[in-house]
C-alpha cells in the first residue's frame, strides 16, 4: 500500500465512502429542515477542539458551498466540506435519546480515540 505524503495530499483525488445516515437521524434532519424552507439538509465538519483533537461541527443549510459534497438518505441531506472527508468519511450519524438528552452521535471509523467527555476525537 502506498503512503500519502501530506504536502501532496489533495482530498479531490480520493474515492470517498461518505456519510451515511440512520432513520432516526433522517428523521431529526428532516424535522429541523422543515423549521425553515430555505434550509437545504445539515453541514457536518471538524474543527480543532477539546483534549482528543477534532470536535464535529453542526450547522444548517442554506446554500451549500463550492466544496461540500452531498449525500442523502431517507429523505434527509448531509453536506460535508472536502477538507473534512479525511477525518469524517465512513461515519454513521445516528441521533439518539439519552434519559432527557437527546443527540447526534457519531460512529466514525476513522476515530482512534475520544476524550472522556465524548466531545471530541483524535486520528492517525
Amino acid at each position: 500500500m502506498a503512503s500519502v505524503n501530506p504536502a501532496t495530499f489533495s482530498p479531490d483525488e480520493f474515492v470517498w465512502k461518505g456519510l451515511t445516515l440512520t432513520e432516526t437521524a433522517a428523521k431529526q434532519i428532516q424535522t429541523l429542515v422543515s423549521q425553515d424552507p430555505e434550509v437545504k439538509g445539515l453541514r457536518v465538519g471538524v474543527k480543532q477542539s477539546g483534549c482528543a483533537g477534532f470536535g464535529y461541527v453542526m450547522d444548517l443549510v442554506k446554500a451549500p458551498a463550492d466544496d461540500d459534497l452531498q449525500f442523502t438518505q431517507y429523505g434527509a441531506t448531509l453536506y460535508v466540506p472536502l477538507q473534512a472527508m479525511p477525518f469524517v468519511d465512513g461515519t454513521e450519524v445516528d441521533f439518539v435519546r439519552e434519559g432527557l438528552n437527546q443527540i447526534f452521535k457519531f460512529n466514525n471509523p476513522k476515530a482512534q480515540h475520544a476524550c472522556g467527555c465524548g466531545e471530541s476525537f483524535g486520528v492517525e
